[in-house]
C-alpha cells in the first residue's frame, strides 16, 4: 500500500468493531481471577450495543466463554469469535492498527509484539494480531527498520485522526526497556508519518508509576478532540507521579498543533494510589475507550471518579460517559483502552 496516503483514525470516529480476547490466564490476576471474565461479559453487552464485538478465542474456551456471555445478556448477533491461541488479554498492544485511506478504504499495519521486552509468552499474542487483520478482511503490513520487524504497541501512541501523534520517551527511548535498540527519535516519527499517516509527533516524558509498560501514554494523556488532550493530574505533592505529571502538563502547554495554534489541555485527576500487597498499579482515568455511543471509564470507589466521569461527559456531549468498576481489572495492569481495539467503519 502508499502507506502516506493512510492514516490512523481517531477512536472517536465511527467504528465497525472492537476487538477484545477473552480473559483465560489466572496468574495476570493473581487471586482475584475469578470475576473477570463476568466484568468481560458486562463490557461486551455495552459495546454491542453499538458497533459489533470479535473476541479473539482459543477453541477450547468458546462453550464456556459463550454460556457466560448469554447467562450475562451480552450474547447476541453483534458479537462473534475469532479462534485464535492467545497468550493474554490486552488487545490494544498486539491487536494490528486499522487505517484508512484517501476514498475510504480500509487497511491494516500489525507492529511486532514482543511482550513489553519483560514476558517470555508473547508469540501467541504477536501472531493473533495477524489472525484479527485477515480475519477483518485484511492482509496486515509488518514495519521493518534495518532489516527488523519494529516493536510498537497500541497503548504507547495515541491519535487524533488529523495528523498528531502523542507518545513518551520512557516508552519508545528508554535504554531501560528498549523495544528497537538504535531507533532514534526522528527515525520513529519517520515511521509514523509513513505508516500512520501522522505528520507531527508530541514527545512527553514519563509515564505513571505502576506501568509495567514502562510508559505507555494511554495511561497518561489521551486526545478527545482534534485539538483537545486530557491529561492525567496529580494534586498531592507526596506522591511519586507529581512531578513527571507536572512536567508532563507543561511540555503539553507548550505543544502546537499542525496550524502553530496551542492545544487545549484539560486536566483529568488521578485517583488515590491503588495498590495490592506492596505492588502500587496503573490505576488512571486516561484509560478510558471511546465507543460509537458511549466512553467506558475505569472507576475505582474514589471521590475523583465523579470528577473523571463529569470532566470527560462535559468533553464528549453526543455520548454517554459510563463508569466501569477496575479494582480487579486493574491488578492485570491494564484497564478498560488496554483490552480493547477499534476497527473503523
Amino acid at each position: 500500500m502508499s502507506a502516506p496516503a493512510f492514516r490512523m483514525p481517531a477512536e472517536w470516529e465511527p467504528h465497525a468493531a472492537t476487538w477484545l480476547a477473552w480473559p483465560h490466564e489466572p496468574t495476570d490476576w493473581p487471586g482475584k481471577f475469578e470475576p473477570i471474565p463476568h466484568l468481560y461479559c458486562e463490557i461486551v453487552r455495552i459495546l454491542s450495543r453499538g458497533e459489533d464485538v470479535r473476541i479473539l478465542i482459543p477453541r477450547n474456551l468458546r462453550p464456556e466463554a459463550r454460556k457466560l456471555l448469554q447467562r450475562s445478556g451480552a450474547w447476541n448477533e453483534r458479537v462473534s469469535f475469532v479462534d485464535a491461541p492467545t497468550d493474554r488479554s490486552w488487545t490494544r498492544d498486539y491487536c494490528p492498527m486499522f487505517l484508512k485511506g484517501p476514498a475510504g478504504e480500509s487497511a491494516a499495519v500489525k507492529w511486532r509484539f514482543n511482550g513489553w521486552a519483560k514476558y517470555p509468552n508473547w508469540q501467541g499474542d504477536d501472531r493473533a494480531g495477524e489472525l484479527a487483520a485477515k480475519a477483518a478482511g485484511m492482509r496486515p503490513a509488518l514495519p521493518v527498520w534495518n532489516g527488523r520487524r519494529v516493536v510498537l504497541e497500541g497503548g504507547a501512541i495515541d491519535v487524533n485522526g488529523q495528523g498528531l501523534l502523542l507518545t513518551t520517551e520512557e516508552c519508545l527511548l528508554s535504554r531501560v526497556q528498549q523495544r528497537n535498540p538504535g531507533l532514534d527519535r526522528e527515525q520513529y516519527e519517520a515511521l509514523f508519518e509513513g505508516w500512520l499517516g501522522v505528520k507531527k509527533t508530541i514527545w512527553l516524558n514519563r509515564g505513571i508509576v505502576g506501568d509495567d509498560t514502562h510508559g505507555h501514554v494511554d495511561d497518561l494523556a489521551r486526545f478527545v478532540s482534534p485539538n483537545t488532550v486530557v491529561i492525567a493530574s496529580e494534586s498531592d505533592p507526596a506522591d511519586p507521579n507529581y512531578e513527571p505529571l507536572r512536567e508532563n502538563l507543561e511540555r503539553l502547554k507548550r505543544a502546537r498543533g499542525l496550524s502553530g495554534k496551542a492545544l487545549r489541555v484539560v486536566p483529568l485527576p488521578m485517583p488515590r494510589s491503588v495498590t495490592y500487597g506492596r505492588q502500587r498499579l496503573p490505576a488512571s482515568y486516561a484509560n478510558f475507550y471511546v465507543t460509537n455511543l458511549n466512553v467506558l471509564v475505569p472507576i475505582f470507589h474514589d471521590p475523583a471518579d465523579r470528577v473523571a466521569v463529569n470532566t470527560l461527559q462535559g468533553l464528549f456531549p453526543d455520548r454517554q460517559v459510563v463508569g466501569i468498576y477496575s479494582l480487579d481489572l486493574v491488578l492485570g495492569l491494564g484497564t478498560l483502552h488496554c483490552m480493547t481495539m477499534q476497527e473503523p467503519s
